[in-house]
């Protein structure tokens, strides 16, 4: 195959849906080894941790484990942080830098907010982290002369990064942010970089920003740097966050004279499915030409219903999928159903209560994002760095220590004004001796429990997960934990989640020293960056908006909400994003393997009222051939089938005979 055998020079491979690319990557990747290239030479980069898991793993399936593991396969965040750890300091950081999520971040954007407004001046905390970390994707530095500083935003932006690099910290924008720095205005370090890559791989190209493009354009040498890009234009939809379809459309331009291939067979879907989704998507001006086939055969027609409103259509959807699921007995699993927003889930949700049939809502509240995995987090990394001022601030009071507010508070203006760390702020002797004895007391206490367990931590031969256990339970969290909690169910649930971290501490942190804690710490820190649910995290029918559905695959797919206003997004023509919208609708077609279900309603609910809908303009433009019109009064008049009411009764007499 061309795509695995060309490894010289850049190479664009345009990857329809369903055609393959991970496996053209990891193909690649054993050709290379196969004819002699160094494993530690080359270089994959993804997107999701899930994504570089799953390749990691055909890798090492390919080759041999010793060839495997000198492979780097990275999301873009991890080659940042491998960069930075041992280059930053070149940017006047140190090494043992930490790195704040969102969570951390957004904390942060708070704490400076009151400092700086005024009385009457307000920034909801979640905007203005958006809004820095929307700056930064686009490279913009925060500002720097008072002039810029006069709104409040970007006040709270100059502050925000002053304070981070006051704390030796960075956030996830910053990884990527300085490690492009490092590379652009160093050239020793961009050169040794770049001699340690030889041959880059970088998968989901559709899906980078500006400086993700330059990270790969500053490692890549030579003249006709060896540069694989695999991706699909026709797929972009993270414009919103950030993502630049040009990158792609304009390869050439960053890459002169590539080899250009081109998957079109398409291993998932029918030929009905593929027609319909090629019928829609050759609406966009702005493409590169490609016609997905399959060898599947032409399957059944796509099924276009009109229901009277949101209830019928969420009715009559868990109804069809009901009916199918006893007619063939086949498992809940095999559907999905998709939707715009994720509003539209709440009517679906209901009825298949009503019906008993088990689901999962793609998309729940993620492990790292839990309170108590979050508070962990902050005390391992207190010990590793105690001028981490958001994770000390996190943890002072949780439990309760007799440390109020108003002491932090001056703690903190104390710190300010001695420009130093919040941790030395408290173990300051000025600072103590205006306290009260008993909150001297408590303070005391506090730090020396900090101290003692930071030597215990790095200690030789320390078992980390015993150490940070212990650590938790003197500290009284544990204790604190389950006494916070409703019910004894809830309590053991979270108490399970602590002890599932720290068993990965012991499983993970293998290096001595500093090192091992810190690189577990970075991993967490990591993988809670775009940590979503996967359908194979619960059981039953799976609810997902398009966005999220993207990469997935199921047998019986139903897209809800093909109206004006809500796909194409009723913000998509003001902002010019229709091609994006177009593009969304492709995706969550090509998601189907057997049978796929369209839906629009006539009225919508909407805050109470009942609004008229139109259907969407994107139907116009699908070829009919491939169609089917359902009649919405009809289907929901039929009577079961023999063959539906005899799995029916025959489920019943098994669940009875149990």
């Amino acid at each position: 195959m061309r795509a695995v055998r060309q490894t010289e020079g850049p190479v664009l491979i345009l990857a329809g849906a369903g055609t393959g690319k991970t496996r053209t990557i990891t193909a690649r990747i054993a050709y290379l080894i196969a004819n002699g290239a160094d494993p530690a030479t080359i270089l994959a980069v993804t997107f999701t941790n899930k994504a570089a898991g799953e390749m990691r793993e055909r890798v090492a399936d390919m080759v041999n484990s010793a060839e495997a593991a000198l492979v780097t396969v990275s999301t873009f965040h991890s080659l940042c942080v491998r960069i930075l750890r041992q280059d930053i300091e070149k940017l006047g950081y140190k090494r043992n830098f930490t790195i704040y999520d969102q969570s951390d971040a957004i904390s942060l954007v708070r704490q400076l907010i009151t400092r700086v407004a005024a009385k009457d001046e307000k920034l909801e905390p979640n905007a203005a982290q958006n809004l820095i970390s929307r700056a930064k994707n686009l490279g913009v530095d925060a500002p720097t002369d008072e002039n810029a500083e006069q709104t409040l935003a970007g006040a709270v932006f100059a502050r925000y990064q002053r304070e981070l690099r006051r704390l030796n910290a960075v956030d996830f924008d910053d990884l990527l942010l300085l490690a492009v720095k490092v590379l652009r205005e160093h050239e020793d370090v961009r050169t040794k970089w770049a001699a340690r890559f030889r041959y880059l791989m970088v998968d989901e190209f559709q899906d980078t920003n500006g400086l993700q493009l330059e990270l790969i354009r500053r490692l890549a040498t030579g003249d006709r740097p060896n540069v694989c890009v695999v991706g699909d234009d026709d797929q972009s939809i993270y414009g919103w966050r950030g993502a630049e379809v040009r990158n792609i459309l304009e390869f050439e331009r960053h890459f002169p004279e590539p080899t250009v291939i081109a998957l079109e067979q398409n291993y998932r879907s029918t030929d009905h499915i593929l027609g319909l989704a090629n019928s829609l998507i050759r609406h966009n001006p702005r493409r590169r030409a490609k016609q997905l086939w399959s060898g599947r055969g032409a399957g059944e027609k796509i099924r276009l219903v009109a229901a009277p409103d949101d209830r019928e259509e969420a009715i009559y959807v868990v109804g069809d999928l009901h009916r199918l699921k006893l007619e063939t007995g086949i498992s809940w699993e095999d559907f999905a159903v998709l939707f715009r927003t994720n509003a539209q889930s709440r009517l679906i949700e209901e009825a298949m209560r009503e019906r008993g049939i088990p689901y999962r809502v793609v998309g729940g509240q993620s492990f790292f994002d839990r309170r108590e995995v979050k508070d962990v987090i902050a005390y391992l990394r207190l010990l590793l760095n105690p001028a981490d001022d958001v994770s000390l601030l996190r943890i002072i009071n949780a439990p309760p220590r007799g440390i109020g507010e108003t002491t932090v508070a001056r703690a903190l203006e104390f710190s300010i004004k001695r420009q130093t760390n919040l941790h030395a702020a408290l173990s300051d002797a000025e600072f103590a001796a205006a306290l009260s004895a008993k909150t001297r007391g408590a303070i005391g206490e506090f730090v020396a429990l900090l101290d003692r367990f930071e030597a215990r931590m790095f200690a030789p031969l320390a078992d980390r997960a015993e150490v940070a256990r212990a650590f938790l339970d003197e500290s009284g969290f544990i204790a604190d934990l389950r006494r916070s909690c409703r019910t004894p169910e809830e309590a053991d649930r979270r108490e399970e989640s602590v002890f599932d971290l720290l068993q990965d501490l012991g499983r993970h942190s293998g290096a001595a020293g500093e090192k091992g804690l810190r690189d577990f710490i970075d991993r967490l820190s990591l993988e809670s960056d775009r940590e979503e649910e996967t359908p194979e995290s619960g059981h039953g029918v799976t609810l997902i908006t398009l966005h999220a559905a993207k990469g997935l695959e199921f047998p019986h797919v139903y897209v809800l909400g093909l109206e004006e206003g809500l796909l194409p997004h009723e913000r998509s023509r003001a902002d010019g994003t229709i091609d994006e919208e177009r593009r969304l609708l492709y995706v969550a077609i090509t998601r189907a393997k057997q049978r796929l279900t369209l839906t629009h309603c006539s009225t919508r609910f909407r805050y109470g009222q009942a609004l008229p809908r139109q259907a969407s303009s994107f139907l116009r433009e699908l070829d009919v051939a491939h169609l089917e019109f359902v009649d919405f009064a009809k289907e929901l008049a039929k009577p079961a089938t023999e063959q539906a009411a005899k799995s029916s009764f025959a489920r019943m007499r098994e669940i009875l005979g149990n």
